[in-house]
């Protein structure tokens, strides 16, 4: 692994896509990450095309992150804009080195003396848990929502797809250790991978929302981008090819409708994304 400091020109990002409706800003603390997963769009973005190191295997650690965030912020509210932050687009904000250099949590930190509107928090990591003092108060200030993605609920698929990522039951432990301490949460199926029959009751109970989204929506390139990472051919080789269908969102939707109040459901490709208190639409 590939491990470099950096400093970075700006910290916030206006949104763009369907994948970040409702939000204003993305949030990365870091570029790279060392999850590596299979199937990432950022694989095919810029970001990656220009280095010589695969993904999966370098990461820049934003050390003025904080500093950044501070400036932005005040500027922001100065013009009276709305602040509706995804943190994060391009990397997952509780990768392993944050156990070390705490970026993410220096971040959360200077959010208490400056918070956004609105934080979605979007990782695969059980080092989420960590954070629970600061996410406590952070709350008090602004809109939360902690978001697991939890793309299956089988291992053997998980490690297919994503060996290094945190295993399953860790993640939906630090959902259920979230949820408990009164922080809303929110399961991301995204991508949707193969699960079991039990998957949504695994999920009741810890989740005040649910996201589905399919490789074939939620590349950023309606599917392109997960057909030139070999997407297709790899649920084929495995006997995953009627998982891979179109529609594949829709059906599960239909599935966890069974088991959960459809108001608390949303796909990538509706209009409309769950902020805490309100639904956020596309004008």
């Amino acid at each position: 692994m590939q491990i470099d400091n950096t400093m970075a020109k700006k910290i916030l990002s206006e949104t763009k896509g369907a994948s970040t409706v409702g939000f204003t800003h993305s949030l990365n603390p870091y570029s790279g990450c060392a999850f590596g997963c299979s199937y990432c769009y950022v694989r095919e973005m810029p970001i990656q095309k220009y280095k010589d190191i695969p993904w999966g295997e370098w990461i820049d650690i934003k050390l003025n992150a904080v500093e950044n965030y501070s400036k932005e912020i005040n500027s922001l509210r100065r013009r009276n804009k709305p602040i509706n932050i995804f943190m994060s687009t391009a990397t997952d904000p509780y990768q392993p080195i944050e156990r070390k250099v705490e970026i993410t949590r220096k971040i959360l930190t200077e959010m208490i003396e400056s918070p956004p509107d609105f934080l979605q928090i979007q990782t695969r990591s059980p080092l989420v848990v960590r954070d629970l003092d600061i996410l406590l108060e952070l709350q008090q200030r602004c809109e939360l929502l902690v978001s697991m993605t939890i793309e299956t609920d089988r291992e053997d698929v998980k490690r297919l797809f994503a060996p290094l990522a945190p295993g399953i039951n860790q993640r939906l432990k630090a959902l259920r250790n979230v949820h408990a301490a009164g922080i809303a949460t929110q399961a991301s199926i995204s991508p949707l991978l193969p699960f079991t029959p039990d998957f949504p009751k695994r999920l009741q109970g810890i989740v005040d929302r649910i996201y589905i989204d399919s490789l074939n929506i939620g590349d950023g390139l309606k599917g392109k981008r997960s057909v030139q990472l070999g997407m297709p051919l790899l649920f084929q080789r495995n006997g995953f090819s009627k998982w891979y269908q179109p529609d594949i969102h829709l059906k599960t939707n239909n599935y966890f409708n069974k088991y959960f109040d459809e108001k608390i459901i949303f796909l990538s490709s509706s209009r409309e994304y769950p902020l805490k208190g309100k639904i956020c639409t596309i004008d």
